[in-house]
């Protein structure tokens, strides 16, 4: 039996007053990570918000049937709820509330500089920053707002098919043929430190894998299952994906790099969606980033891994 329920039909049609706010929030992420300007992202999320408090008001005063909670962190199959969440899950979903959480973690993450780099205060600095953007909505959520909005799916729905087994395999293969020939001919790979040492290297690895898991944990298990409460898979992947882009983005995915991290995106959620497994999607992406880490070694270090790729420095 799947350890998480099916989801529910969508609370809300396409074309939804709320996919206006819902955008302006998600804007405010290219105004932190690819503008590095805070006050535009500062006055999106104020509008956003505003804008999702005149339309929930406007809706309250129609009527409108009660939507079962869309959220892929609802309670385990066989638990009994608490806090009031069997409550919950018949509640209209508040659009001010997560919009709220999404908004709490763009600001706690843009707070550091997001280049990369491998001493112990900067590793420090990111473990803090990016840490608290996952935890803080997730105690807002169950502790203020008591309605269970995030969480981490970690089984999903059951044993991985064929097809999942098959698919590590194949990202493996695009990783080793593509990645080498953005980083190097891009020359994106100088965003990253020079690794020339075995302590740097570990530090390196170390932290392309922390980030990694992050992504998943941030964009995927709370901005997109947030956004899934009140739009279509479609459009709430869509809206992740600019969140996601935009951070890879400050991150040193620069030059051609959205013609690989805009499908990466909306991979990732498109396939949490059909496995509702954070260790899946967990390990799709740090199989990817196993990648990157080896291609930014070797574009550092010519020659330190052999001929283990096509494209050299």
């Amino acid at each position: 039996m799947p350890a998480y329920p099916a989801a529910a039909p969508a609370a809300r049609p396409p074309g939804s007053r709320g996919l206006a706010p819902a955008l302006l929030v998600c804007l405010a992420a290219p105004a932190f990570f690819v503008l590095r300007v805070p006050w535009p992202g500062w006055l999106l999320l104020a509008a956003g918000l505003a804008a999702a408090l005149l339309v929930e008001r406007r809706g309250a005063r129609e009527p409108e049937p009660l939507q079962p909670d869309r959220s892929e962190a609802r309670v385990e199959v066989g638990e009994h709820p608490q806090d009031g969440a069997g409550e919950a899950s018949l509640r209209r979903p508040s659009l001010v509330r997560d919009l709220s959480l999404i908004a709490l973690g763009l600001l706690i993450v843009s707070g550091i500089p997001l280049k990369a780099e491998l001493d112990n205060l900067a590793m420090l600095r990111f473990a803090l920053a990016l840490g608290g953007a996952v935890v803080a909505p997730y105690v807002v959520s169950r502790f203020v707002f008591r309605d269970r909005a995030t969480g981490f799916p970690w089984r999903g729905g059951g044993r991985w098919s064929a097809f999942q087994w098959t698919w590590l395999v194949v990202v493996l293969v695009l990783g080793w043929l593509v990645l080498p020939f953005y980083f190097i001919t891009s020359g994106v790979y100088q965003n990253w430190p020079v690794v020339d040492t075995p302590e740097l290297i570990a530090r390196l690895f170390v932290g392309v894998g922390a980030v990694g898991i992050w992504d998943e944990l941030f964009f995927i298990c709370t901005c997109f299952a947030l956004l899934r409460r009140h739009f279509p898979d479609w459009q709430a992947n869509l809206l992740q994906a600019v969140v996601f882009v935009s951070f890879l983005w400050e991150l040193g995915y620069q030059a051609w790099g959205p013609l690989l991290t805009i499908p990466f995106a909306l991979l990732q959620g498109l396939i949490f969606m059909r496995t509702r497994s954070l260790a899946y999607v967990v390990t799709v992406h740090l199989l990817f980033d196993a990648v990157v880490f080896a291609v930014l070694v070797h574009a550092h270090n010519p020659g330190v891994l052999g001929g283990l790729f096509l494209v050299s420095p």
